[in-house]
């Protein structure tokens, strides 16, 4: 609906509010607002999606009509949308998907990275957003890369669109599938730095279980606080994150669902990573996920730091240790 030229530029596009303008006038702007010629949002709205920050302009978000952006952004006033700590409109779904959300609704070109691996959450994060275009196009997507033919596919299963569902080996169940196909020598291939060949990626399975072989290596800070009584007054703080580093596709076979990807979500199966992080918090955990995976360790290493607590905001007698720990662990 087209403003009046004496309407334009005011506050609010020149409209009334329902509480400063009575019923009449409150209806007349809610039909306003539904026929987009009228909105109480600003030009520029913050987008808090599962602490993921976005900014972007009004018009991109409700750029596809009866969508759920739509309705919420053209057919609500903000005062009905919930909101964070610094008055951003929140939005309780995966935030770093969000971004090819955000990417449609701003040309609806469906643009995504080689090697994605999230078309059937993307799917489900568009039909979320009640993006039915959307949604159709990553059906189809996902239902060309099952039907395309393995020998097609680089690096054999590893770029599928979607890793197989349990068992664990994931990414690499097919490959084992290649038979003779996946431990043909390569004439590229090189040596390593002891001298024996350097395996390339389909080579580097062993015979028996189909498994590749290669190193992870897993970290943790922790810290805690040693006051007068020395270790009987010990106060240990619990392990807040583990990070994993090393190939993405050893990664995905050893922790499946419990493996964090939102720092490094387009990694491809063969890059390495050093952006991942585990869904839990007990290292003994990781290390029967590795031990059950034929992984053994190899190494270990440790430092640590240690600070007076009156600096930290404790007391004056306390001392704060903290440390950084690394495991890694390697499969022949």
């Amino acid at each position: 609906m087209a403003l009046a030229d004496s309407a334009r530029g005011l506050p609010n596009g020149g409209g009334v509010s329902p509480a400063a303008g009575g019923g009449a006038a409150g209806s007349g702007a809610a039909a306003a607002a539904a026929a987009g010629g009228w909105s109480s949002f600003p030009e520029i709205v913050e987008l808090n999606v599962g602490g993921q920050v976005y900014v972007t302009r009004r018009c991109t978000v409700v750029s596809v009509r009866d969508s759920l952006l739509w309705r919420m952004f053209s057919q609500q006033q903000p005062s009905e949308l919930p909101r964070d700590s610094k008055g951003r409109f929140f939005l309780d779904r995966d935030g770093f998907l969000f971004r090819y959300i955000l990417d449609y609704l701003r040309d609806l070109q469906l643009v995504l990275p080689e090697h994605f691996p999230e078309r059937s959450r993307l799917q489900r994060e568009a039909e979320y957003f009640q993006l039915p275009d959307l949604a159709r196009r990553l059906a189809q997507a996902r239902a060309a890369a099952a039907a395309r033919p393995a020998a097609l596919q680089r690096d054999g299963s590893l770029c599928a669109d979607e890793p197989p569902p349990p068992p664990v080996l994931g990414y690499l169940e097919a490959e084992s599938l290649e038979g003779a196909a996946a431990s043909a020598p390569s004439p590229t291939a090189s040596r390593s730095p002891s001298g024996g060949p350097l395996l390339t990626p389909s080579q580097s399975l062993d015979g028996a279980g189909g498994r590749r072989s290669g190193y992870i290596t897993i970290g943790y800070r922790g810290s805690y606080t040693i006051g007068r009584e020395a270790q009987a007054d010990a106060k240990f703080r619990r392990v807040a994150r583990i990070t994993v580093c090393g190939k993405t596709a050893l990664a995905k076979e050893v922790f499946g669902e419990t493996l964090n990807e939102s720092r490094d979500p387009d990694r491809p199966p063969e890059r390495y990573t050093a952006r991942y992080y585990l869904k839990f918090n007990f290292l003994e955990q990781a290390f029967d996920r590795l031990s059950e995976a034929g992984f053994r360790m190899a190494a270990c290493s440790s430092t640590g730091t240690c600070a007076f607590a009156p600096e930290q905001g404790g007391p004056a007698d306390d001392k704060i240790w903290t440390s950084y720990t690394e495991y890694v662990f390697c499969r022949d």
